[in-house]
């Protein structure tokens, strides 16, 4: 099916089931950040340490990340509606017992177990649908740009509007909010239609997705583990790897043996899909490091409450808002890589900006430049980056690649939450804070590398002669 880059016009029933798709995202973008500033609220409420939220916190990311590709798998069998569906529901009721969680187990149970797979049964549909239903680029990179822009606005508005809820009712109430947003997308999905019939007999590669679980998994604990012991982050990073490369061996052997794998190997071999997957990674990397970063040294430190924390990142939150919803715009005026690569720039700046101040300005405005910056750089590639992705495979292919889309930037805000906890954990001071900031500023370094090698000339989701035709 043949990609033009001619703008095409959606029908009005496309139009309509954009607006759950987006609002999904939003949700679950929403969710892992606004618990960020819920911080020392939920600690004390629930008798637990700052360590202990971040962990939830974590561990709610990484159930995203671990179980996407499985997740995406699923469209396939299942169809894509049923599966948005019944990861809509499991996300509302894990919603509604963090909202009457007594203790911290509860709470990761709920926000960090069933709210995470929700998020992974929900996502790839959200993804396929909006790639199958906009054809051209410019349609798509509209659609795109107000998906990612909602999920972009979820993550760095979550901590202005968790904070507004929680000081003005608590912080369970957020997880009500949460419940109460799901209720209406529901309600939306109505108008949602399945471009694609379900294939009840598509085989699924049980033990493939047990074993790319077990290892994204088991990587990030290795992360998490770098505060307490070092002989065992190296343990559980190496066994993390070694389980991810017996999962790569495992596709390889049942593709061998003519058996459909959990991923397809070919998926690997699209130079400009990997180093697409790569600025993903670390565009959310960015992200969530940043904003728990901040929101931990402005409330354990300065003493921020909650709602101030929150009005504090309302800076990010306007520029991405700007620049995503710039999006069709730009996909107009400019190449995917230069956006990818401009974004870059102006995060990594940003980061940068947020280093210099802190020592600076001891007010709260000291940060809003440098956030600023890092939600207009975010906003101008978040579309781009995925719209390259999508845009490398055809029709039949877009479950096993929405999965591993959304599994890369799920296990980059794991990532970003996991390596920035580990070294504020470690002192709560300006020196951690500025070391988290470095760190996270020499990983978007990698995400600019990886935009400076993607093809110049002709954009790839604008070739209709890619992977057997554009989906």
């Amino acid at each position: 099916m043949a990609d033009t880059g001619t703008p095409s016009h959606p029908s009005t029933t496309a139009r309509r089931v954009l607006a759950p798709l987006a609002l999904a995202q939003f949700i679950c973008s929403f969710a892992g950040s606004n618990m960020n500033v819920m911080i020392n609220d939920i600690s004390t409420d629930l008798d637990t340490t700052v360590q202990g939220v971040q962990v939830a916190i974590t561990v709610f990311l990484l159930v995203m990340a671990a179980l996407m590709i499985p997740g995406g798998k699923l469209t396939d069998r299942y169809g894509r509606k049923r599966c948005f569906l019944a990861g809509l529901s499991i996300y509302g009721v894990g919603a509604l017992l963090s909202a009457a969680a007594p203790g911290l187990g509860v709470l990761i149970l709920g926000n960090s177990i069933l709210e995470g797979i929700g998020t992974a049964l929900l996502i790839p549909p959200v993804y396929i649908l909006t790639t199958l239903l906009f054809r051209d680029l410019t349609s798509r990179a509209r659609a795109f740009g107000v998906v990612m822009a909602l999920g972009g606005i979820g993550a760095a508005a979550g901590p202005l509007i968790g904070g507004l809820i929680t000081s003005a009712l608590s912080w369970r109430a957020a997880f009500v909010f949460q419940a109460l947003v799901i209720a209406v997308i529901i309600m939306l999905s109505r108008h949602l239609d399945d471009p694609l019939p379900p294939d009840p007999t598509r085989p699924f590669d049980t033990g493939g997705a047990i074993l790319s679980a077990a290892g994204l998994i088991l990587l990030v604990m290795g992360i998490l583990a770098a505060d307490d012991n070092v002989w065992l982050m190296i343990g559980l990073l190496v066994l993390g790897a070694l389980t991810l490369a017996w999962f790569v061996r495992s596709l390889r052997v049942r593709e061998a043996a003519g058996k459909e794998p959990l991923l397809s190997t070919s998926l690997f071999r699209d130079r400009t899909s990997n180093l697409g997957l790569v600025t993903q990674n670390v565009q959310w990397l960015l992200l969530m490091g940043t904003s728990f970063t901040v929101a931990t040294y402005l409330q354990v430190v300065r003493g921020y409450d909650a709602i101030e924390t929150g009005v504090v990142f309302t800076a990010a939150t306007l520029g991405l808002l700007a620049s995503s919803l710039a999006a069709e715009r730009l996909a107009r005026r400019r190449p995917q890589r230069t956006l990818v690569i401009t974004g870059f720039v102006v995060a990594i700046a940003g980061v940068i900006v947020l280093i210099a101040l802190v020592h600076a300005v001891d007010s709260a405005w000291g940060f809003v430049p440098g956030l600023l910056l890092i939600g207009l750089g975010l906003g101008v590639m978040l579309t781009p980056s995925v719209n390259i992705v999508q845009s490398s495979f055809p029709e039949e292919r877009q479950g096993e690649i929405s999965g591993l889309s959304r599994s890369v930037s799920n296990l980059g805000s794991s990532l970003g939450t996991a390596v920035a906890g580990t070294i504020l954990v470690a002192g709560l001071t300006r020196g951690a804070y500025a070391a988290a900031m470095i760190t996270i500023a020499a990983i978007g370094l990698i995400g600019l590398a990886a935009a400076v090698r993607l093809p110049r000339g002709r954009d790839p989701t604008a070739d209709d002669t890619r992977s057997g035709g554009g989906p």
